[in-house]
């Protein structure tokens, strides 16, 4: 996926998609700081990781932008997204998340909200990247309920 990221840049170079080089340009600048922060090897895991971290933002931007009403800016954010899913493993559907999350239930036994965090710890490992972590957490935590 780190090739792809690079042949995606020099294609938008070549096309003069501004758009979207600003998003790969984004995309390998934070990978560059991830790995000089932590250490870390440029590697297709460490791009999974900030390209969630990127999406997060723009989500979070997008219901900013729904409350002050600049569609403008909601459509522009939309994109940026769209272009990162590119860069995402393919996501499950709800269905095999929920069938996941069985497994994990009786892999982990848990007995309420306390046993949160075994379950989560178990559900990351299993669905980082997958899947969005912030719906798993809110299914996990309706069933411990």
């Amino acid at each position: 996926m780190v090739e792809q990221l690079e042949k995606d840049m020099i294609t938008a170079m070549k096309e003069k998609d501004k758009d979207k080089l600003t998003v790969i340009r984004m995309v390998k600048a934070s990978l560059k700081q991830e790995q000089i922060d932590h250490k870390k090897e440029i590697n297709d895991d460490l791009l999974i990781d900030v390209v969630n971290k990127q999406i997060k933002m723009r989500k979070d931007s997008i219901t900013e932008f729904e409350k002050g009403g600049r569609t403008d800016l909601i459509e522009k954010t939309q994109s940026e997204i769209d272009v990162l899913m590119k860069y995402l493993p393919e996501q499950l559907s709800e269905e095999e998340v929920n069938k996941i999350i069985d497994e994990i239930f009786e892999e982990v036994k848990p007995e309420g909200q306390k046993d949160m965090g075994k379950v989560m710890k178990e559900a990351t490992s299993k669905l980082k990247g997958k899947a969005d972590m912030k719906t798993v957490s809110s299914i996990i935590r309706e069933r411990l309920n």
